[in-house]
Parts: structure tokens; C-alpha cells; sequence
């Protein structure tokens, strides 16, 4: 007995003992600690899927309410065009049709109007009444047809004239073109008009190209000429023309652009039916080139010639 007691107490001071115990305690510690966290996870899971299926319910009740209020629209709609719909019930939402057709009231039998005897497919293409004061959308500069009226053609004087610094063939000219100052123009009209035949003089301008620089100067018109290979000669205005005076042509009204795109190519389509006819007149596809009141332009000497 005596024994037994001393191992007991001699155990209970053994240090191997003591970590074998804590070592089975902390076991258990652990697998209390994995159950409490695995609860946490699966009420975690729980809650979650609570909200979800409220969000769910809450969106599910508003598409339904939606529905009612589309099918209510829809119904409006039919009706005022004449279509008799019975309303849906407020419980079932459904619409109730009798199973008997109903005949044709009185009003009914008698011919529509030609308005009103349109198919719902015609009934698209009828045109809508156009409010008081209602503006119709014009079309951009760039979509309108493309002939002579689209240039801003003017008389206009030009007051001096010099060879190009920098090129031998240009004039650098300043036109009088009815405005505040005159407009810088670069020609290359050197080795066909004397320079002495280039100072004061009338023309003919076109005055809405884009400004382009030549040799470094910006031009800002072109001098319009009856122009072949071997000759050329700058447009005279009619007598008592004076810069500023616009052109016109019979057959073609029209505002000319504020300034052509290059991209829409509208002088490049226009050039090729200038031409001066058989009396050296100017003209655009058989219009001339008309100054309103004072008469038409012409070549000097040049006659079924184009012009450029």
C-alpha cells in the first residue's frame, strides 16, 4: 500500500507525465474549438441564403408589378385606337374574354374614313401632324446636291501683284473681294500673264476654298481663268461689276458653302463642266456665269475652253 502511493506521487511530479496531459487537454480543446468554428460557418451559410431568398422575393414582386403595369398600358393603348379590351381583374391580372363574339355595333358596319381604314401596318407610316412653328431638320452642307451654286463666286479687283519670294512661276496677289481687306491669293499665273496685265485689274474669284499654303504663303481665293495646255486667260466680269458682286447661275439657287470640305471633293466634281462656250462666255453645264443686272463673264480670245 505503502508502495502505491509513492509511485502515485512520484508520477504526479513526473514531467513526462504532466506534457502527455496537457498534450490529450489541448486535443480536445482543438476539436471543441473545429466544431464552434464549423457551427459558425454553416449559420453564417444559413443567414446568407435568408437574405438572398428575401432580395429575391422583393424583385419578384416588383417584375410582377411591372407586368401589371404594362399590360394596363397596353390595354390603354388598344382601346384608343378602338379596340374593346375588357380590363384585367385586380386579383388575377389575367384578361377575361368572352367565349361568345360580340357583333359589330352599328358604328361599327359603317365605312371608315380613308384615314381610318389603314391597316396597323400602314397606320407606321401615316404622317405625324406637324406642330405649330415646327422647324424640319435641314440637311448638313456636306449632304446637299453638288453643283456650281456650292461656290462662293465673286468679282473682285486685284490691286497688286508680285513674283512668289520663293518661286518663280507663282504671283502672290492682294484681292479685293468686297470685304474689310483684301485677301492674300497665290496664282501660278507667271508664265502666262505679264505681270504688268496683273496690277488693278477685274476677275473672277472663288473665295470659299480651304486657305492653303503655297511656298509658305497662304492663299486664300484662286483667280478663276479659261485655261487650256498651251494658254491662259483670267475671267472678265461684266462692265460695271464691282468686288464683292456674286455670281449666279439660271437653273442652280443656292447658298454656296462657307468653306468647302476637301474631303466631299465638291470642286473636283463641279470643274469639269466650267467651260467657256463658242462666244468665249463662261458657263457652268450651259448656265453662264452672271453678275445680276450688269451681264455674264467671258474669255478674252478663248473659246470652248475649260476653266480653272
Amino acid at each position: 500500500m505503502f508502495l502505491a502511493r509513492s509511485l502515485v506521487k512520484m508520477s504526479s511530479h513526473n514531467p513526462l507525465v504532466r506534457l502527455e496531459q496537457r498534450a490529450v487537454e489541448a486535443d480536445r480543446l482543438i476539436e471543441y474549438l473545429t466544431q464552434q468554428v464549423q457551427l459558425l460557418k454553416d449559420k453564417a451559410v444559413v443567414q446568407a441564403s435568408v437574405r438572398e431568398e428575401k432580395k429575391l422575393t422583393a424583385e419578384n414582386a416588383k417584375l410582377k408589378q411591372d407586368i401589371e403595369d404594362l399590360k394596363k398600358q397596353l390595354l390603354e393603348k388598344e382601346r384608343k385606337r378602338g379596340v374593346e379590351v375588357p380590363m384585367p381583374s385586380g386579383d388575377a391580372g389575367v384578361v377575361e374574354c368572352s367565349s361568345k363574339p360580340s357583333l359589330p355595333s352599328a358604328a361599327a358596319v359603317q365605312p371608315a374614313s380613308p384615314t381610318e381604314a389603314l391597316s396597323p401596318k400602314d397606320e407606321g407610316k401615316k404622317k405625324k401632324p406637324e406642330k405649330k412653328g415646327e422647324k424640319k431638320p435641314v440637311a448638313p452642307q456636306e449632304e446637299l446636291k453638288v453643283d456650281v451654286s456650292r461656290l462662293d463666286l465673286r468679282v473682285g479687283r486685284i490691286l497688286t501683284a508680285e513674283k512668289h519670294p520663293d518661286a518663280d512661276s507663282l504671283y502672290v496677289e492682294q484681292v479685293d473681294v468686297g470685304e474689310a481687306t483684301p485677301r492674300t491669293v497665290v496664282s501660278g499665273l507667271v508664265k502666262h500673264i505679264p505681270i504688268e496685265q496683273m496690277q488693278n485689274r477685274m476677275a473672277v474669284l472663288m473665295c470659299n476654298l480651304k486657305p492653303a499654303k503655297m511656298r509658305g504663303v497662304v492663299s486664300q481665293a484662286m483667280v478663276m481663268c479659261a485655261s487650256s495646255p498651251d494658254k491662259v486667260e483670267i475671267l472678265d466680269p461684266p462692265s460695271g461689276s464691282v468686288p464683292g458682286d456674286r455670281l449666279t447661275f439660271q437653273g442652280f439657287p443656292g447658298e454656296p458653302d462657307k468653306e468647302l470640305n476637301p474631303k466631299k471633293k465638291v470642286w473636283e466634281q463641279v470643274q469639269p463642266d466650267l467651260r467657256t462656250d463658242q462666244s468665249c462666255v463662261a458657263t457652268y453645264k450651259g448656265a453662264p456665269f452672271e453678275v445680276a443686272g450688269k451681264g455674264v463673264c467671258r474669255a478674252q480670245t478663248m473659246s470652248n475652253s475649260g476653266i480653272k
